[in-house]
């Protein structure tokens, strides 16, 4: 069966294809509505990091949410007109591995992808609330974890809950391009240029309807 090339995906499988030593973001998210913030948050994170590559996963659903998204098949499309890079991939592997929770997730494609560097990636806000998700210390014992600034982050998300107890993990500001090659727990917090997009904002305005 014919594979598309590198940063593709594996027809057979549908998965995305990655090879050993390659440093990969991971973006996570409902992508409901995806938008201009999450290219710029994953170029900021390409450049910042030191990453290869930055793939999408487009959630089936959050669990933290009691209200559904859009349907995957038309979120996955929206991504795709979005991520306008080939650097960027987007995938619905979390419906496709069956993992409810980041951290399973995480254990899964580190399973399926040996070698393989993976950085998950967050915007400042999600680590404010971090310390609320399933199992969330496994996320830092997994993989090295990118945070980029938001638009309006409050101090207190960098020295919010999970900042505290992960902080001799932390890189510097300077030390960021490290981070996809570091070995876990490492955290580093980016501060740059921001896009005030969100896709709550856009829901409000009735931009995008579920």
């Amino acid at each position: 069966m014919e594979r598309a090339q590198d940063g593709g995906g594996d027809m057979r499988t549908g998965f995305p294809i990655a090879r050993a030593g390659q440093r990969i973001g991971l973006l996570g998210g409902s992508f409901d509505p995806p938008h201009g913030g999450h290219l710029h948050l994953s170029r900021q994170a390409l450049r910042g990091f030191g990453l290869d590559r930055v793939w999408w996963l487009v959630s089936p659903g959050n669990p933290l949410k009691t209200e559904g998204p859009a349907p995957l098949a038309r979120r996955m499309a929206a991504a795709r007109a979005v991520a306008r890079d080939p650097r960027i991939t987007v995938t619905d592997a979390e419906a496709r591995l069956g993992t409810r929770v980041t951290a399973e997730t995480l254990e899964a494609l580190t399973r399926r992808y040996p070698g393989v560097r993976f950085t998950w990636l967050m915007g400042a806000d999600n680590l404010a609330g971090i310390h609320r998700w399933e199992r969330w210390p496994s996320i830092f014992a997994l993989v090295p974890v990118g945070v980029i600034a938001r638009p309006g982050d409050p101090l207190w998300a960098r020295t919010a809950r999970a900042a505290r107890l992960m902080r001799d993990g932390r890189l510097r500001s300077n030390q960021s391009h490290l981070l996809g090659a570091a070995i876990p727990p490492a955290w580093c917090y980016l501060r740059g240029p921001q896009v005030n997009l969100s896709s709550t904002a856009i829901r409000a305005r009735g931009e995008w309807q579920r």
